[in-house]
């Protein structure tokens, strides 16, 4: 229940901030920003020996992640990147941020980006 009340109030702080309704893309983003602090708090509570609060953690990641959408399987955000090389024309490191940003756009919330910025990284020549 605390994870609901906490991603309702993460929502509406972001609909606040900008001064409008934010869209479904804007909402995944809240939802993926607070599953990755989960994640994070339950490495850090493992190492603590703390897995009273790293369970907590992990039902709360459990439920924020019912309401993302699937996951895609490594094949899948592969062939995303190739495409968006080939779509870009460069495999030049020097081009990482401009690359990156348009893959963002193609599989925000449907990716871990730090899983997906290595691949882009091994993929490009420096």
């Amino acid at each position: 229940m605390s994870a609901l009340r906490l991603l309702l109030a993460a929502i509406k702080q972001k609909e606040i901030d900008s001064r409008e309704q934010l869209s479904d893309l804007e909402v995944i983003q809240v939802i993926t920003k607070l599953a990755k602090q989960r994640k994070e708090s339950i490495d850090q509570y493992l190492k603590a020996n703390r897995t009273d609060l790293a369970q907590k953690e992990e039902l709360e990641l459990k439920i924020l992640s019912s309401y993302l959408p699937s996951q895609l399987s490594d094949k899948e955000v592969e062939k995303v990147i190739d495409e968006t090389l080939q779509e870009v024309g460069s495999t030049d490191k020097s081009e990482m941020g401009k690359i990156m940003g348009i893959i963002t756009k193609k599989l925000n919330g449907r990716a871990d980006m730090g899983k997906v910025s290595k691949l882009v990284r091994e993929k490009l020549i420096s």
